[in-house]
């Protein structure tokens, strides 16, 4: 889904046309306020903004979707574009600033790339999830091992460590390994170092 924000009611009509002739779904919002009252992404979307706007700015509403935590790839689109007013709207987090008038072909290329970015998103946070949710059935003493393998600490050290037999702690690492349901120790590592779905083994 494309959301087309703009208070001129011609481009709106347009940019919803371009979008819907390669395929795309596209809904359109005079107004900040009334795109804020209806935004709710099922899927891999974007948003086409313009930066002027009556009320609620462009720039704000940007400002405002982040405070939300809504995280749908932005685009803007001026008449009126000054170095400036690119750089707040860059920092803001907008992926592209394109200035009025627009070839059609590069703004379709452009948005169609914000929503295989957003696509790629979604699925990286799915299976960040679905690491946090197995995560979370681990037990403590689970834990405590996988916690003291992300430290590259080999098996006969983790059984001194916690002063149990390496016997015990092959048992609780394929107990952890079929929970996460990892085949391999790269596999595991791979999956719960560097994001934020190891944070289940921080108190550990």
């Amino acid at each position: 889904m494309v959301y087309v924000v703009d208070d001129d009611a011609d481009m709106r009509e347009s940019l919803c046309w371009l979008l819907r002739t390669v395929g795309l779904s596209a809904t359109a919002f005079a107004s900040a306020r009334d795109f804020l009252g209806a935004f709710h992404p099922s899927g891999p979307s974007c948003v086409i903004l313009d930066v002027r706007m009556p009320g609620t700015s462009g720039l704000e509403l940007l400002e405002e979707m982040t405070r939300r935590n809504w995280r749908s790839p932005v685009l803007f689109v001026t008449a009126y574009a000054d170095v400036p007013m690119a750089v707040r709207a860059m920092k803001s987090g907008a992926v592209e600033f394109i200035e009025k008038p627009f070839n059609g072909q590069a703004l379709l290329e452009k948005v169609q790339q914000a929503i295989r970015d957003d696509a790629e998103r979604l699925n990286r946070d799915a299976a960040t999830e679905t690491v946090r949710s197995r995560l979370e059935s681990l037990t403590d003493k689970e834990k405590e091992v996988l916690q003291l393998i992300q430290e590259g600490r080999p098996n006969k050290e983790i059984a001194a460590m916690l002063t149990i037999t390496p016997r015990a702690v092959e048992m609780r690492r394929a107990g952890l390994m079929k929970k996460l349901n990892a085949r391999s120790l790269p596999e595991l590592m791979r999956m719960t170092l560097g994001t934020d779905a190891n944070s289940a083994t921080s108190s550990i």
